[in-house]
């Protein structure tokens, strides 16, 4: 085996890694030989200088093959899952999850926590008493065959490398690269044992991508891992200029996961929900365009039945499934205060960076991993962008706990949303697919 530091070097000079140098640079790292900061050095190399196609298969292997790999080959039925970049508000894999189940995929689906002024799955699913997302492999595969879904966090047999490289990238200033967020993802979701994966890559102020051109770059990138791994993966571009529908912070976006799974209509929640169904009915030839999927997906969302596979799913899970008839179980704020408008106009702008670093001062959410989340905090909009308004019109109220947390979370919301006379040019929710 060659010597740490030069396969840094090469790597630092733009020299191809071989394939023997690439799978002994990360087993050394996840047996502990090579150190954190030999590591680090690497990392940055990437992000200054990439990974060729050929390195990129191998880094991302490595990092599936560091631990167990599911299957589900003794089941009659397409194998799925969906992963977004994040955003704020973004609460889709809730009411998908059980929707995808509903119209007959099986939907082994594992999420992350929220990090920085990103919501994440997990917290919002520990909003329900007792929900655990904490489930071994194996009772993970029992609940996925016999519910068809379930909703956890990263187990320690599953791609552990990719654990740890992950909370070093954090810290290191390295998130942003293409193919470090390409490999991390897709050793997660290729260890799932899925056919088939759906991407939503967000793109505007609120998400990690600003741009269609650095979001069309790792999508292009993801779909080229999946192609040599025999998985389909399709994407669409969504954006994130303003939040996801109408709540963001954790219980208060299980309520409206709630009222979508209830048939009720939620704009750019229930949109963008019924799209990526029909995205993948479409690629799996369950229906012959998009139009019919969503009309497929609306219906079923309509009969109820989303609703009780999501009940079922929250008790096998060992939550209260009462959650879905009483939302008064989820944890509730303290306090609430009300921001109106200080002028009539048009709303050309409710800013998604603003309101989730904002939710992080208020306490629902995170800066570290290790930190700890208030699950009932949050905002509720009454308004969205392109809406008129009047002085004195309700546009959103502050669900929160402490006042000096209010205090700080005002600084974010000073210029948050902007009121005009005239409207600013509309931006569709979706984007585009690849």
């Amino acid at each position: 085996m060659r010597l740490f530091y030069d396969i840094i070097a090469d790597k630092r000079d733009k020299k191809a890694l071989s394939k023997e140098d690439i799978s002994d640079f990360l087993q050394s790292y996840l047996d502990g030989t090579l150190k954190d900061y030999q590591m680090s050095a690497m990392l940055m190399a990437i992000f200054f200088n990439s990974l060729s196609s050929e390195e990129l298969e191998t880094w991302t292997e490595k990092m599936l093959y560091s631990g167990e790999v599911l299957d589900f080959y003794d089941i009659e039925g397409v194998v799925v899952d969906k992963h977004s970049t994040g955003g704020v508000g973004d609460k889709i894999s809730i009411p998908l999850a059980p929707l995808l189940a509903e119209l007959g995929f099986y939907v082994p689906m594992i999420s992350g926590r929220g990090l920085g002024h990103t919501g994440g799955t997990l917290d919002k699913l520990e909003s329900i008493p007792g929900f655990s997302v904490n489930i071994d492999k194996d009772s993970f595969k029992k609940i996925v065959k016999s519910n068809k879904m379930a909703l956890i966090g990263q187990t320690p047999e599953i791609a552990p490398l990719d654990k740890r490289l992950y909370a070093l990238r954090d810290v290191t200033g390295t998130v942003e690269s293409v193919p470090l967020i390409a490999s991390s993802i897709m050793s997660k979701k290729l260890a799932e044992g899925i056919n088939g994966l759906i991407l939503d890559i967000k793109i505007g102020k609120g998400a990690f991508m600003k741009d269609l051109a650095s979001g069309t770059r790792l999508a292009k990138t993801m779909r080229a891992i999946g192609k040599r791994f025999g998985r389909s993966v399709d994407v669409l571009f969504t954006s994130m200029e303003e939040p996801l529908g109408y709540a963001t912070g954790n219980a208060l976006e299980i309520k409206e996961s709630l009222d979508v799974m209830q048939g009720k209509y939620v704009p750019q929640v229930t949109e963008l929900t019924l799209r990526m169904a029909a995205v993948l009915m479409k690629t799996f030839k369950m229906t012959t365009s998009i139009e019919e999927g969503e009309e497929k997906a609306k219906k079923m969302l309509e009969t109820g039945k989303v609703l009780e596979r999501f009940a079922k799913t929250v008790a096998l899970q060992g939550g209260d499934p009462k959650v879905t008839e009483d939302y008064s179980i989820l944890p509730e704020s303290r306090f609430r205060k009300e921001v109106k408008a200080a002028e009539s106009g048009i709303i050309t702008k409710i800013d998604a960076l603003d309101f989730g670093k904002a939710l992080i001062r208020l306490g629902g959410g995170r800066l570290r991993q290790e930190d700890s989340v208030n699950k009932a905090v949050g905002f509720v909009f009454a308004k969205k962008v392109g809406d008129s308004v009047k002085t004195g019109d309700l546009l959103y109220t502050i669900h929160y706990d402490e006042e000096e947390r209010l205090k700080s979370a005002d600084e974010h919301l000073e210029n948050a949303v902007k009121i005009s006379e005239k409207p600013a040019e509309s931006i569709p929710l979706i984007l585009g697919s690849l």
